[in-house]
């Protein structure tokens, strides 16, 4: 995979009915090389974007671990609140603060991995203890409008996965920041952070409520009472006077730090859409998940933001590739019209032996067990048949939905993982999806 989407031919598909062999890892002509993307020092940020119940929580935390076991010091940023990461990681918790996973270094490399999920009220209480003094900080943090804001007013939790975001590159401890985004198409909502911020900066409400501040005295009580008097009647009616006390208040304590807001928030942003940046959009290959992929793709290519390409999660594959759904499924129903007429001759040819000649006890319990062994091992291959039928019609489906996606968007790196058994929930089962995104490679 390489930081930003290249060109290239798409790998050789099987025919739409699932002829073609089983996927795992798969890396074609337009492929993603992940290890090329997280070897290369120039990347330090890696954002997993994509709709819910796709795997991209897993994807992020498989990449970080593979980066970390190469030697890169790494660190995972989750936004879901959903608590996979530190389960599969083995952490009793995840926090605002980075924690080590242990037996995730590489062996030989300087390579570590930590994890941590944004707490969006702490980083905000971050945010005002680092740029307001004591006193005024003391006052924000205690106003009720502040507590009710940074507990989950719209749009904060995306500015503040802005602000943790740029703490974390700022302090540049990490060669890789891993950031895993929230389960739906809000997962982007934090490219519009700070145009969200200028907007209510530039509100004329608040523009209003910090004149106040910023004219000072009895001078701006007056210019607030008169000038302002029927519009702050309104928003007290509308509000309360309480309310509207404690909004004055938090934008007279806040007034100095607006700005620092605003700029950080654009700093975030042009980091995103610069060089070292890589978007992966994680779906799985299904119609309506390969639909929020496609609005993801378009909505980072018109903000100019670098997408490395999108890793395809849960494909179905077999290991009889040649054996087709409707070869299989004739197979099947063979074996039980032959099962069916060999159990009627056997009872058939039982009753006239019985009633001619005398076998001993033991001879015919040993060939009515072999029959019924022979019944059963007929029965088992049919059902093997019919499940192998369906699986192929399920690839043959995930093909046809894969190839549409591709004549859509011929020029984004794809990469497949096949789907596992079961779930992943230990750094053993991160390792082996680091294995099938970079193409089934131990190195």
């Amino acid at each position: 995979m390489s930081n930003g989407g290249g060109a290239g031919g798409n790998r050789d598909r099987g025919s739409s009915n699932g002829e073609g062999g089983g996927s795992g890892g798969v890396n074609g002509g337009n492929g993603l090389d992940i290890d090329g993307l997280i070897d290369d020092p120039a990347t330090r940020i890696i954002v997993c974007c994509g709709s819910g119940g796709v795997g991209k929580t897993t994807t992020a935390a498989a990449i970080g671990l593979r980066a970390a076991e190469r030697g890169r010091r790494t660190v995972v940023l989750t936004i879901d609140p959903a608590r996979r990461l530190a389960q599969s990681m083995g952490l009793t918790e995840l926090d605002n603060t980075p924690r080590p996973v242990k037996g995730a270094a590489g062996p030989d490399g300087p390579g570590e991995l930590h994890a941590m999920m944004l707490d969006m009220k702490r980083t905000f209480d971050e945010v005002v203890l680092a740029h307001a003094d004591p006193e005024r900080a003391r006052a924000i943090l205690e106003n009720p409008f502040y507590q009710s804001l940074s507990a989950g007013f719209a749009g904060t939790q995306e500015y503040m996965a802005m602000e943790k975001l740029g703490q974390l590159q700022a302090t540049g401890e990490w060669d890789l920041i891993v950031v895993d985004t929230p389960p739906s198409r809000s997962a982007l909502d934090f490219l519009d952070a700070p145009g969200r911020l200028g907007s209510f900066l530039d509100g004329k409400i608040i523009r209003v409520l910090m004149t106040p501040a910023k004219v000072g005295g009895r001078s701006a009580m007056k210019f607030l009472n008169v000038g302002m008097g029927l519009l702050t009647g309104t928003l007290g009616k509308i509000f309360g006077a309480q309310l509207l006390t404690d909004l004055q208040t938090f934008v007279a304590a806040m007034d100095s730090m607006f700005g620092g807001f605003r700029e950080r928030a654009e700093g975030t942003y042009q980091l995103l859409k610069a060089q070292g940046t890589a978007f992966l959009v994680v779906a799985a290959p299904e119609r309506d998940a390969l639909r929020e992929a496609a609005y993801f793709v378009d909505r980072l290519a018109a903000d100019q933001m670098p997408l490395a390409g999108l890793v395809l999660n849960r494909v179905h594959g077999t290991g009889a590739p040649q054996l087709t759904a409707e070869r299989a499924q004739a197979a099947a129903q063979a074996l039980e019209e032959s099962s069916a007429e060999n159990g009627g001759d056997h009872g058939a040819g039982n009753g006239a032996g019985n009633g001619e000649q005398h076998g001993t006890a033991e001879g015919a319990g040993s060939g009515a067990e072999r029959e019924a062994r022979q019944g059963a091992a007929e029965a088992l291959a049919a059902g093997l048949l019919r499940l192998h039928a369906e699986r192929v019609e399920v690839m043959g489906r995930e093909q046809r939905t894969r190839d549409r996606f591709v004549s859509v968007y011929p020029d984004v790196p794809l990469v497949e993982v096949p789907a596992l058994a079961g779930d992943v929930h230990d750094l053993d089962g991160l390792r082996l999806i680091g294995r099938q995104l970079a193409g089934g490679s131990d190195r």
